[in-house]
């Protein structure tokens, strides 16, 4: 799971990753409403991978998700 600051990042990451590493699925996009906010500005946005080959690098999904600010978790 990556997570993204925004919309944006999100959508612009959804599209990249599929050219930096070969996905066996298209990404879902997610909205993560931050605990106690209301409101929309105050939104987490996830991009869940789904590999259960494990075949993609922790460390380069981190570079990757950095680029727009973002990071990985671990679901």
């Amino acid at each position: 799971m990556l997570v993204l600051p925004d919309r944006d990042a999100a959508e612009e990451a959804a599209e990249a990753i599929g050219e930096r590493f070969r996905l066996n699925e298209e990404p879902q996009l997610v909205r993560d409403a931050l605990a106690g906010e209301d409101d929309a500005e105050d939104a987490q946005w996830l991009l869940l991978l789904r590999d259960e080959e494990e075949r993609l690098d922790p460390r380069e999904l981190e570079e990757f998700v950095g680029r727009w600010d973002g990071w990985r978790e671990e679901p």
